[in-house]
Parts: C-alpha cells; sequence; structure tokens
C-alpha cells in the first residue's frame, strides 16, 4: 500500500507542475498586462511602462520562453512572484486560501455525507416514497446551475428576513465588518454567513452522491457475498453496512475526485455571489485585471486542491479494497 500511494504523490506532483505551467503559459500568451499601464490617467511615459512590467516579469516583448524561465524558478523556490498592482502573490493565496479551504472543506463533508447516506438508503428503500422524493429533488439540483441555485437561495434568504423582520441569514461577505461581540458572537456572525454558500457548494454533491450511491448499492444488495452473511447470523442491517455499503463505497470514492473539480468550478461562482473573497473570486478578477502571475497561481492552488482530493480518495481506496495494499 505504502508504494501505490508513493507512486501516487509523485505522479500528482507532476500533474500539478504541468497544470500550472501551462496555466501561466496561456495567461501570458492571451493576457495583456500592458493594457493596464497604458490606460492610467495620467499616461506614464513608454519607459516607465517597459520598466513596471520587466520588473513583474510581464514585459510582452521579453520572449516567452525567458518569462517563463524567470516564474518557474521563482515557483520552485516558493515564490509566485508579483501581482499586477506589485502586490506579493503569496501574500495574497495566504489571505485568500483560508477563506476557500473553509467553504469548500465544510461544503464537501456534509454534501457527499448527507449524499451517500441518503443514495443508501434510498437504495435499501427501492421504489417507495423516500426513494422517489430524493430522486426527485436529485434530478431538480442536478439541472439547475450551481449559480442559478446560489442567487435563489440568496433571494430566499432575504424574503425569509424581511418576512420575519429579523437577520437569521447573512449574504454578504464572509462576517460582519467592525462587529464586536465576543468570541461566541463573531462565532454566530460567522456562521450566519457560512450557512448559505457552503449550502450550495453541498446541495450540488448531495444530487450527485445520492444518485451515484443509490445506484450502486443497488448492485450489491443482491450479491451472494451479502446472502452469505445475513445465512452466517448477522442482522440484515449489519449485513447492509458492513458487506453491501463498503463494497458499494469503492466506486463512490474514485467518482468523489472527478466531482471536486466540478465543486471547485462552483466554488468560484458562490464566492462572487456572496461576496467572498476567496481563491474562486480572485481568478476571475485577476482575468480581468490582466494579472497574469495570480492566474497560474490560482491554477496552481486548485491543482493541488484537486489532487489532495484524488490522494484522499486513494487512501481510501485501499483501505476499502484490501487488493490495494499488497500491489
Amino acid at each position: 500500500m505504502g508504494k501505490f500511494l508513493v507512486r501516487r504523490l509523485l505522479s500528482y506532483l507532476v500533474l500539478i507542475f504541468l497544470a500550472s505551467s501551462f496555466a501561466y503559459i496561456l495567461a501570458a500568451t492571451t493576457l495583456s498586462p500592458r493594457t493596464n499601464f497604458e490606460q492610467l490617467q495620467p499616461r506614464p511615459s513608454q519607459e516607465a511602462i517597459e520598466r513596471e512590467l520587466d520588473h513583474l516579469n510581464l514585459n510582452d516583448n521579453t520572449p516567452l520562453a525567458e518569462r517563463y524561465a524567470t516564474w518557474a524558478a521563482g515557483v520552485a523556490t516558493g515564490d509566485f512572484g508579483q501581482t499586477i498592482t506589485d502586490r506579493s502573490v503569496n501574500e495574497e493565496i495566504a489571505r485568500k486560501a483560508g477563506v476557500t479551504l473553509r467553504l469548500i472543506v465544510v461544503g464537501t463533508v456534509v454534501g457527499c455525507t448527507v449524499g451517500v447516506a441518503i443514495g443508501a438508503y434510498a437504495a435499501v428503500r427501492q421504489y417507495r416514497a423516500f426513494d422517489k422524493v430524493t430522486t426527485a429533488i436529485a434530478f431538480v439540483v442536478l439541472a439547475v446551475p450551481t449559480v442559478v441555485i446560489a442567487v435563489s437561495m440568496r433571494e430566499a434568504a432575504r424574503w425569509f428576513n424581511d418576512l420575519t423582520g429579523r437577520q437569521y441569514f447573512q449574504y454578504g461577505g464572509e462576517y460582519t465588518a467592525g462587529l464586536d461581540a465576543g468570541f461566541w458572537g463573531m462565532l454566530f456572525d460567522r456562521l450566519q454567513h457560512g450557512i448559505l454558500p457552503t449550502l450550495t457548494l453541498a446541495l450540488a454533491l448531495f444530487a450527485a452522491f445520492s444518485r451515484y450511491q443509490r445506484n450502486m448499492m443497488l448492485d450489491v444488495l443482491g450479491s451472494d457475498f451479502v446472502r452469505t452473511a445475513m445465512a452466517k447470523g448477522l442482522t440484515r442491517r449489519a449485513a447492509l453496512l458492513k458487506h453491501a455499503l463498503r463494497t458499494a463505497l469503492i466506486p463512490t470514492i474514485t467518482y468523489f475526485t472527478f466531482t471536486f473539480g466540478i465543486l471547485l468550478a462552483g466554488t468560484t461562482f458562490t464566492e462572487k455571489i456572496y461576496g467572498w473573497h476567496g481563491m474562486g473570486a480572485w481568478v476571475v478578477d485577476s482575468i480581468v485585471q490582466n494579472d497574469v502571475n495570480a492566474v497560474a497561481a490560482v491554477t496552481c492552488f486548485m491543482a493541488v486542491c484537486v489532487m489532495a482530493a484524488s490522494f484522499l480518495s486513494d487512501i481510501l481506496y485501499a483501505w476499502l479494497d484490501p487488493r490495494v495494499r499488497v500491489s
């Protein structure tokens, strides 16, 4: 198992490097940082523009290979360069990465756990009321884009707050600026701000995982090893939990990696709609501002997140499937 995980980890490191490099090259060839300085009022001199672009390693008159080599050398030492406004990309990542990680970790745990549990139970209760209701809800959520879900939940929260006359839900930013309410008051405030964006992400995962887990569970419910387990004295509940569900989780673990990439895309819209200043919102702003180094840094962060999710799925896969441990 150890050799299997080490091989996986090394391949993921290579993939992260390739994804970041492709992102930098694509951004450097399509974005135009020079435009930002030429449109300033008053317009700087041409010499000043060239000097600033050279300082930021964004001068399009410098060969792309040379700019990439400078950027890659910095990344190798942990330096992602400067933003278009001459601020440290590393400092921006330090501020924004935690915002995104809090959102996606909680959303992933809630969405995946609830989705798997509901999908497994729906399979056991096939064609009954619970199965039909959860199936209908899942299909509706799957058919609606994340951006529409986020906007709809925000408007529903605004309507509920107006109806009750109290601010039960907050939908602008990660916290209330300038609030001085002590530890518990600040914690409650963050919970109020975090409920809606977290539910937005969790709903998408719930819909996908509930349908997938239901199908996987149905495939194993009638298997010989489940009947054998019950014939040996296990209760139906124990056989379903210890044997059927464990086996049905193996393909779901693999599926998790693919859905995590979709979750990151949904995070971008969610952060912009709810005013969270995380990595997702930053990549949109960076593209608009022709910020090449920031786009590459965000891509690297997202690649690390996807590969971390893949590595976690490998660990869980190896734990669920004993055959992997001897590979």
